[in-house]
């Protein structure tokens, strides 16, 4: 079975779910040798652009403003699947839960003040939900000494991988042994797999499409 077009997220709007909780990305330029130079990031999804704040000067952004096509990734690994979940003997059966978004697109920096600041405040709002903060205004001189990195995305792919290429025993099967190991991770991965943990055991509750 190809798994390539099962695992692609087909839904923008978990696309811009996934973005809005994430807290890194990562920015890849070409460097003066023709090298990739990757960095992470915070970052923002407005509008359908990523905005990054960053230091005036730097490398990544000499890169792109020579050249202004860049990368930017953005993941999240959910849960290892431990090679003995199929057989002890075999480690090459390994796996990994995992979701990730992947883009190809035009960088650029903010001029325009409204537009700084929108990206700004948005930060903001994404980092620091609780407030205690005043928001930022465009006559600030605050905006003078900080760069703001916009991305417009011309390529963007997602990729998912929680048990949706399984049948709902095996996937049922799988979810009672990520359960079993309780990871860190276990609950939440449980969660976007669509399982409820209850009394007695595990319940699918809900079947996600992405």
């Amino acid at each position: 079975m190809q798994l390539i077009g099962i695992l692609q997220i087909k839904s923008y709007d978990k696309v811009k779910e996934f973005l809005h909780q994430e807290h890194v990305g990562r920015i890849s330029t070409i460097d003066v040798n023709g090298f990739p130079q990757i960095i992470p990031m915070n970052f923002v999804f407005l509008n359908d652009a990523v905005y990054m704040h960053s230091h005036p000067k730097g490398e990544k952004i000499e890169n792109f403003k020579k050249n202004e096509k860049v990368g930017f990734e953005v993941d999240r690994e959910l849960e290892f699947l431990p090679s003995y979940f199929e057989d002890p003997k075999n480690a090459s059966l390994a796996d990994t839960l995992y979701i990730s978004i992947v883009m190809k697109g035009i960088a650029s920096l903010v001029t325009d003040k409204e537009e700084k600041t929108l990206a700004l405040n948005g930060l903001m709002k994404k980092y620091q939900p609780e407030g205690g903060y005043d928001p930022i205004k465009s006559d600030m001189k605050v905006l003078d000494g900080v760069a703001v990195i916009k991305i417009i995305p011309k390529i963007l792919h997602g990729k998912y991988k929680i048990g949706q290429n399984l049948s709902h025993i095996d996937k049922l099967d799988l979810a009672q042994k990520i359960m079993k190991k309780n990871s860190p991770t276990a609950k939440e991965t449980l969660k976007i797999m669509g399982f409820e943990i209850t009394d007695e055991g595990l319940k699918m509750i809900d079947e996600p499409i992405w």
